[in-house]
Protein backbone atom coordinates (compact mmCIF):
# COMPACT_ATOMS: atom_id res chain seq x y z
CA UNK A 1 0.00 0.00 0.00
CA UNK A 2 0.93 3.48 -0.40
CA UNK A 3 1.26 5.00 3.71
CA UNK A 4 1.64 8.02 4.72
CA UNK A 5 2.53 8.25 8.08
CA UNK A 6 1.81 11.70 10.19
CA UNK A 7 4.08 12.13 13.34
CA UNK A 8 5.87 15.14 15.33
CA UNK A 9 2.99 17.62 16.23
CA UNK A 10 3.34 20.40 19.38
CA UNK A 11 3.92 20.54 22.67
CA UNK A 12 5.25 17.93 25.17
CA UNK A 13 4.74 14.76 23.25
CA UNK A 14 6.48 15.74 20.27
CA UNK A 15 9.72 14.10 21.41
CA UNK A 16 8.32 10.81 21.22
CA UNK A 17 6.13 11.38 18.77
CA UNK A 18 9.13 11.95 16.39
CA UNK A 19 10.77 8.65 17.46
CA UNK A 20 7.06 6.63 17.06
CA UNK A 21 6.86 7.88 13.62
CA UNK A 22 10.74 6.92 12.14
CA UNK A 23 9.78 3.41 13.69
CA UNK A 24 6.68 2.91 12.11
CA UNK A 25 7.80 4.46 8.81
CA UNK A 26 10.78 1.95 8.66
CA UNK A 27 8.90 -0.97 9.95
CA UNK A 28 6.08 -0.07 6.90
CA UNK A 29 9.20 0.46 4.56
CA UNK A 30 10.55 -3.62 5.75
CA UNK A 31 6.94 -5.10 5.25
CA UNK A 32 6.91 -3.58 1.01
CA UNK A 33 4.57 -0.92 1.79
CA UNK A 34 5.58 2.81 -0.33
CA UNK A 35 5.64 5.20 2.78
CA UNK A 36 6.21 8.90 2.48
CA UNK A 37 6.55 10.76 6.11
CA UNK A 38 5.24 14.07 7.42
CA UNK A 39 6.14 16.03 9.96
CA UNK A 40 2.74 18.26 10.76
CA UNK A 41 4.82 20.71 13.18
CA UNK A 42 1.68 22.56 13.28
CA UNK A 43 -2.22 21.90 13.31
CA UNK A 44 -2.26 24.51 10.41
CA UNK A 45 -0.42 22.78 8.33
CA UNK A 46 -2.59 19.92 7.92
CA UNK A 47 -5.15 21.10 5.16
CA UNK A 48 -2.64 21.81 2.76
CA UNK A 49 -1.02 18.34 3.42
CA UNK A 50 -4.40 16.94 2.83
CA UNK A 51 -5.11 19.31 -0.67
CA UNK A 52 -1.91 17.80 -2.24
CA UNK A 53 -4.61 14.40 -2.87
CA UNK A 54 -1.23 11.86 -2.37
CA UNK A 55 -2.77 10.76 0.39
CA UNK A 56 -4.29 7.17 0.33
CA UNK A 57 -3.49 5.89 3.61
CA UNK A 58 -2.73 7.37 7.02
CA UNK A 59 -0.98 5.84 9.85
CA UNK A 60 -1.09 8.31 12.97
CA UNK A 61 1.81 8.22 14.84
CA UNK A 62 1.18 11.55 16.80
CA UNK A 63 0.77 11.72 20.59
CA UNK A 64 -1.38 13.78 22.50
CA UNK A 65 -3.17 17.22 21.50
CA UNK A 66 -4.53 17.67 18.48
CA UNK A 67 -3.39 14.13 16.80
CA UNK A 68 -5.07 11.90 19.51
CA UNK A 69 -8.09 14.12 20.18
CA UNK A 70 -10.10 13.46 16.87
CA UNK A 71 -9.21 16.91 15.44
CA UNK A 72 -6.83 15.18 12.57
CA UNK A 73 -9.41 12.28 12.98
CA UNK A 74 -12.29 14.16 11.62
CA UNK A 75 -10.51 16.36 9.55
CA UNK A 76 -9.09 12.81 7.31
CA UNK A 77 -13.00 11.81 7.59
CA UNK A 78 -14.19 14.80 6.37
CA UNK A 79 -11.09 14.59 3.36
CA UNK A 80 -12.84 10.78 2.59
CA UNK A 81 -9.07 9.74 3.48
CA UNK A 82 -8.59 6.01 5.56
CA UNK A 83 -6.46 6.36 8.48
CA UNK A 84 -5.42 3.88 11.45
CA UNK A 85 -7.47 3.31 14.46
CA UNK A 86 -10.40 4.99 15.93
CA UNK A 87 -13.00 7.54 14.70
CA UNK A 88 -12.59 11.26 15.94
CA UNK A 89 -15.18 10.94 18.56
CA UNK A 90 -13.74 7.32 20.41
CA UNK A 91 -10.35 9.69 20.52
CA UNK A 92 -11.64 12.88 22.03
CA UNK A 93 -13.75 10.12 24.91
CA UNK A 94 -10.07 8.61 24.91
CA UNK A 95 -8.18 11.85 25.44
CA UNK A 96 -10.52 13.47 27.79
CA UNK A 97 -9.72 11.56 31.26
CA UNK A 98 -12.26 12.60 32.98
CA UNK A 99 -14.98 11.96 30.46
CA UNK A 100 -13.20 8.32 29.87
CA UNK A 101 -14.08 7.52 33.44
CA UNK A 102 -17.44 8.97 33.02
CA UNK A 103 -18.24 6.53 30.53
CA UNK A 104 -16.54 3.76 32.08
CA UNK A 105 -18.49 3.97 35.45
CA UNK A 106 -21.75 4.01 33.13
CA UNK A 107 -20.22 0.81 31.97
CA UNK A 108 -19.29 -1.11 35.31
CA UNK A 109 -15.75 -0.54 34.83
CA UNK A 110 -13.73 -0.17 38.12
CA UNK A 111 -12.00 3.33 38.35
CA UNK A 112 -10.12 5.88 40.90
CA UNK A 113 -12.28 7.83 42.49
CA UNK A 114 -11.35 11.91 42.01
CA UNK A 115 -12.19 15.15 41.40
CA UNK A 116 -12.11 17.59 38.24
CA UNK A 117 -10.33 21.15 38.42
CA UNK A 118 -10.54 23.97 36.33
CA UNK A 119 -7.69 26.47 36.05
CA UNK A 120 -8.20 28.98 38.72
CA UNK A 121 -9.50 26.24 41.53
CA UNK A 122 -6.86 26.90 44.13
CA UNK A 123 -5.44 23.95 46.49
CA UNK A 124 -7.58 25.98 49.39
CA UNK A 125 -10.85 25.32 46.86
CA UNK A 126 -9.93 21.50 46.72
CA UNK A 127 -8.82 21.25 50.27
CA UNK A 128 -12.05 22.50 51.66
CA UNK A 129 -13.79 19.77 48.91
CA UNK A 130 -15.90 17.51 51.34
CA UNK A 131 -15.01 14.63 48.52
CA UNK A 132 -11.00 14.84 49.30
CA UNK A 133 -10.93 13.40 52.60
CA UNK A 134 -12.68 10.03 50.79
CA UNK A 135 -9.48 9.82 48.13
CA UNK A 136 -7.22 9.73 50.99
CA UNK A 137 -8.64 6.72 53.11
CA UNK A 138 -7.05 3.88 50.60
CA UNK A 139 -3.77 4.67 50.88
CA UNK A 140 -3.25 8.16 52.10
CA UNK A 141 -1.89 9.11 48.63
CA UNK A 142 -3.58 11.41 45.84
CA UNK A 143 -2.17 11.17 41.73
CA UNK A 144 -3.01 14.79 40.28
CA UNK A 145 -2.47 14.61 36.83
CA UNK A 146 -3.86 16.52 33.62
CA UNK A 147 -7.43 15.80 31.65
CA UNK A 148 -5.93 15.99 28.58
CA UNK A 149 -2.44 14.65 28.25
CA UNK A 150 -0.29 11.70 27.98
CA UNK A 151 3.10 9.87 28.52
CA UNK A 152 2.84 10.51 32.44
CA UNK A 153 3.64 15.01 31.45
CA UNK A 154 2.64 17.37 34.17
CA UNK A 155 1.61 13.84 36.46
CA UNK A 156 2.43 13.75 40.47
CA UNK A 157 1.65 10.86 43.05
CA UNK A 158 1.52 13.09 46.53
CA UNK A 159 1.94 11.50 49.61
CA UNK A 160 -1.02 13.37 52.01
CA UNK A 161 -1.45 16.93 50.53
CA UNK A 162 1.19 19.22 51.46
CA UNK A 163 2.11 19.29 47.66
CA UNK A 164 -1.30 20.14 46.25
CA UNK A 165 -0.87 23.12 45.33
CA UNK A 166 2.48 22.84 43.40
CA UNK A 167 1.05 19.87 41.81
CA UNK A 168 -2.02 21.68 40.43
CA UNK A 169 0.32 24.74 39.39
CA UNK A 170 2.46 22.12 37.28
CA UNK A 171 -0.97 20.69 35.69
CA UNK A 172 -2.42 23.99 34.82
CA UNK A 173 0.62 25.03 33.36
CA UNK A 174 0.26 22.20 30.75
CA UNK A 175 -3.67 21.76 31.01
CA UNK A 176 -6.95 24.03 31.75
CA UNK A 177 -7.93 20.78 33.66
CA UNK A 178 -7.27 18.66 36.54
CA UNK A 179 -8.10 15.61 38.32
CA UNK A 180 -7.46 14.82 41.70
CA UNK A 181 -7.95 10.96 42.38
CA UNK A 182 -7.03 8.29 45.08
CA UNK A 183 -3.76 6.40 44.41
CA UNK A 184 -4.76 2.78 43.83
CA UNK A 185 -1.62 0.58 45.73
CA UNK A 186 -0.58 -2.40 43.55
CA UNK A 187 0.68 -3.03 40.29
CA UNK A 188 0.96 -1.15 37.04
CA UNK A 189 -0.44 -3.14 34.35
CA UNK A 190 -0.52 -2.03 30.21
CA UNK A 191 -2.82 -4.03 27.82
CA UNK A 192 -2.38 -3.85 23.81
CA UNK A 193 -5.85 -4.59 22.33
CA UNK A 194 -5.98 -5.40 18.53
CA UNK A 195 -8.77 -6.31 16.58
CA UNK A 196 -9.20 -9.06 14.58
CA UNK A 197 -12.25 -9.86 12.53
CA UNK A 198 -13.87 -6.87 13.79
CA UNK A 199 -13.63 -8.67 17.19
CA UNK A 200 -11.03 -6.73 20.05
CA UNK A 201 -8.76 -9.41 21.68
CA UNK A 202 -6.06 -9.10 24.09
CA UNK A 203 -2.47 -9.33 23.40
CA UNK A 204 0.00 -10.79 26.48
CA UNK A 205 -0.27 -8.11 29.33
CA UNK A 206 2.54 -6.29 30.44
CA UNK A 207 3.66 -5.59 34.00
CA UNK A 208 5.52 -2.40 34.40
CA UNK A 209 8.21 -2.23 37.59
CA UNK A 210 10.01 1.18 37.96
CA UNK A 211 13.04 1.09 39.33
CA UNK A 212 13.11 3.99 41.18
CA UNK A 213 9.62 6.26 41.98
CA UNK A 214 6.75 5.95 39.34
CA UNK A 215 6.18 5.23 36.01
CA UNK A 216 6.85 9.03 34.81
CA UNK A 217 8.43 10.11 31.90
CA UNK A 218 11.82 9.57 32.39
CA UNK A 219 11.18 5.78 33.32
CA UNK A 220 9.29 5.77 30.26
CA UNK A 221 11.78 6.85 27.93
CA UNK A 222 15.28 5.91 29.91
CA UNK A 223 16.87 2.89 28.66
CA UNK A 224 16.90 0.70 31.82
CA UNK A 225 14.73 2.49 34.11
CA UNK A 226 11.95 0.30 34.37
CA UNK A 227 11.44 -3.32 34.22
CA UNK A 228 8.39 -5.39 32.14
CA UNK A 229 7.30 -8.57 32.88
CA UNK A 230 5.72 -10.02 29.87
CA UNK A 231 3.32 -11.85 30.11
CA UNK A 232 2.56 -10.47 33.26
CA UNK A 233 2.50 -12.93 36.17
CA UNK A 234 -0.78 -13.36 36.56
CA UNK A 235 -3.66 -15.72 38.31
CA UNK A 236 -5.81 -16.85 35.76
CA UNK A 237 -8.48 -14.72 37.57
CA UNK A 238 -6.94 -11.67 37.45
CA UNK A 239 -5.77 -12.35 34.14
CA UNK A 240 -9.84 -12.98 33.27
CA UNK A 241 -10.87 -9.49 35.19
CA UNK A 242 -8.07 -7.52 33.41
CA UNK A 243 -8.69 -8.79 30.00
CA UNK A 244 -12.45 -8.45 30.35
CA UNK A 245 -12.18 -4.60 31.64
CA UNK A 246 -10.11 -3.69 29.27
CA UNK A 247 -11.83 -5.11 26.03
CA UNK A 248 -14.66 -3.33 28.09
CA UNK A 249 -12.87 0.10 28.42
CA UNK A 250 -12.01 0.16 24.47
CA UNK A 251 -15.34 -1.13 22.98
CA UNK A 252 -17.23 1.32 25.65
CA UNK A 253 -15.48 4.36 23.87
CA UNK A 254 -16.59 3.11 20.48
CA UNK A 255 -12.53 2.59 19.73
CA UNK A 256 -11.34 0.75 16.61
CA UNK A 257 -8.11 -1.59 15.35
CA UNK A 258 -6.43 -0.88 17.89
CA UNK A 259 -5.80 0.77 21.79
CA UNK A 260 -3.43 0.86 24.39
CA UNK A 261 -5.19 0.33 28.25
CA UNK A 262 -3.33 1.41 31.23
CA UNK A 263 -4.74 0.25 34.56
CA UNK A 264 -3.55 -0.93 38.19
CA UNK A 265 -4.59 -4.12 39.12
CA UNK A 266 -4.77 -3.75 43.41
CA UNK A 267 -4.31 -5.70 46.13
CA UNK A 268 -7.40 -7.93 45.93
CA UNK A 269 -7.10 -8.48 42.08
CA UNK A 270 -9.56 -6.03 41.34
CA UNK A 271 -8.49 -4.15 38.10
CA UNK A 272 -8.74 -0.18 38.11
CA UNK A 273 -8.84 0.97 34.56
CA UNK A 274 -6.39 4.30 34.53
CA UNK A 275 -6.82 5.66 30.62
CA UNK A 276 -7.06 4.34 27.04
CA UNK A 277 -4.32 5.49 24.53
CA UNK A 278 -5.81 5.73 20.68
CA UNK A 279 -2.20 6.42 19.45
CA UNK A 280 -0.02 4.76 21.83
CA UNK A 281 3.39 5.26 21.47
CA UNK A 282 5.66 3.11 19.17
CA UNK A 283 9.15 4.05 19.68
CA UNK A 284 11.49 0.94 19.99
CA UNK A 285 10.81 0.92 23.57
CA UNK A 286 7.51 1.40 23.36
CA UNK A 287 4.93 -1.21 25.22
CA UNK A 288 2.76 -1.71 22.08
CA UNK A 289 5.88 -3.13 20.09
CA UNK A 290 6.78 -5.18 23.21
CA UNK A 291 3.22 -6.80 23.37
CA UNK A 292 3.42 -7.57 19.45
CA UNK A 293 6.44 -9.70 19.93
CA UNK A 294 5.31 -11.60 23.44
CA UNK A 295 2.43 -12.37 20.84
CA UNK A 296 5.13 -13.45 18.29
CA UNK A 297 4.33 -10.60 15.88
CA UNK A 298 7.87 -8.56 14.18
CA UNK A 299 6.41 -4.64 14.66
CA UNK A 300 5.59 -4.58 11.09
CA UNK A 301 3.56 -7.41 11.52
CA UNK A 302 1.51 -5.65 13.54
CA UNK A 303 1.40 -2.74 12.13
CA UNK A 304 -0.42 -4.29 9.11
CA UNK A 305 -2.98 -6.08 11.28
CA UNK A 306 -3.27 -2.34 11.97
CA UNK A 307 -3.81 -1.00 8.84
CA UNK A 308 -5.95 -4.17 7.88
CA UNK A 309 -7.96 -3.86 10.49
CA UNK A 310 -8.68 -0.13 10.22
CA UNK A 311 -9.83 -0.40 6.89
CA UNK A 312 -12.04 -3.28 7.45
CA UNK A 313 -13.72 -1.14 10.09
CA UNK A 314 -14.41 1.40 7.70
CA UNK A 315 -15.78 -0.95 5.32
CA UNK A 316 -12.87 -1.24 2.66
CA UNK A 317 -11.48 -4.26 3.45
CA UNK A 318 -12.48 -7.93 4.35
Amino acid sequence: MKITVFFGGEGSEREVSLRSGAAVASALMERGHAVSAVDLARREDLPAVLREDTVEFAFIALHGGWGEDGTIQAALEMAGIPYSGSGHSACALSMDKAAGKAVFRLKGIPVPDGIEVGNGTSAREVLDDPRLSPLLERSGKLVVKPCNLGSTVGVSILAGTDQLAEAMEEVFAVDSRALVEEYIPGRELTVTILERNGTPVCLPVIEIQPVTGFYDYSSKYTPGASEYLVPAPLSDAALQAVERACITAHSSLGCRSYSRVDLRLDEEGRPYVLEVNTVPGMTAGSLVPRAAAAAGMTFGEFLDEVVLSSLAARGLAQ
